[in-house]
């Protein structure tokens, strides 16, 4: 159970028939998330589409509007079905055109003509966007308005993603604390705390180790005072039920 915090939003669309077929394993969004995390941004949202250009469009349009930022992964290299570039013209309505400082780049690397040809797909952004710098050489991401579009290779996005100017939040703070006991069993005592303490999010997570079912709390906001007394809180409930955590986890010093 969650409840969502107020704060600068992100949504990632993780674009690429190769991704919903299983072929390929998706790996950018954990990366993605945990350094926004430490911008003060969170990833409110995240969506896996098809290679359709106009999905592609119609979702880039529907998430633009409700969050302050939305990275796209995947689809701007240089094969036929790397439509990404296309369809976030089709969202913008403007026209995609080749982009002379790519192209250049581009041209300045030995090629037969076919596969030049072939590289030259990777120069066409919607008219109007900025570039975002990829220091590996590889695929050139862009930026319209707020949508952010890279690539969907781990290590090319990571190269791009520290280039990108991202206005900073409140910093997002989380603790934990695991019990030996099952959802259900702290469902109502969890429910009060999150009560008690709106600005923070309280998540439930269940999991089986060793054969043995157990429960990890999550406390996440932007004020470590509150997260501390939401904790202690937590713990004093967990106490009363006649049990106490069996390991306790801060992203900040504690002691």
């Amino acid at each position: 159970m969650t409840k969502p915090l107020k704060q600068i939003t992100c949504c990632v669309l993780l674009i690429g028939n190769e991704l919903l077929s299983g072929r390929t394993r998706e790996s950018n969004l954990h990366y993605i998330a945990t350094y926004l995390s430490s911008k003060g941004v969170r990833v409110a949202e995240a969506r896996v589409i098809p290679d359709i250009h106009q999905r592609i469009a119609d979702t880039v349009n529907e998430v633009r509007k409700e969050h302050d930022y939305v990275f796209t992964t995947g689809g701007i290299g240089p094969t036929h079905d790397d439509i990404t570039a296309e369809s976030i013209a089709l969202a913008f309505d403007v026209p995609l055109v080749e982009n002379e400082t790519i192209a250049n780049r581009i041209k300045k690397r030995t090629a037969p003509a076919s596969t030049l040809v072939n590289r030259l797909r990777m120069a066409r952004v919607p008219q109007g966007a900025s570039l975002i710098e990829n220091l590996t050489g590889g695929p050139q991401g862009f930026y319209l308005e707020n949508v952010y579009v890279m690539a969907g290779i781990p290590s090319v996005l990571r190269a791009m993603l520290p280039t990108i100017d991202i206005t900073v939040g409140e910093p997002l703070h989380s603790c934990s604390l695991e019990v030996a006991l099952g959802e259900s069993h702290i469902a109502h005592q969890l429910d009060q705390v999150q009560q008690d303490f709106p600005t923070i999010e309280v998540g439930s997570y269940p999991f089986v180790r060793d054969g043995n079912i157990g429960t990890s709390v999550v406390f996440r906001g932007t004020e470590i005072e509150q997260l501390s007394v939401a904790f202690d809180s937590t713990k004093k409930v967990l106490l009363q039920l006649g049990t106490r955590p069996t390991e306790e986890t801060f992203d900040w010093d504690s002691s």
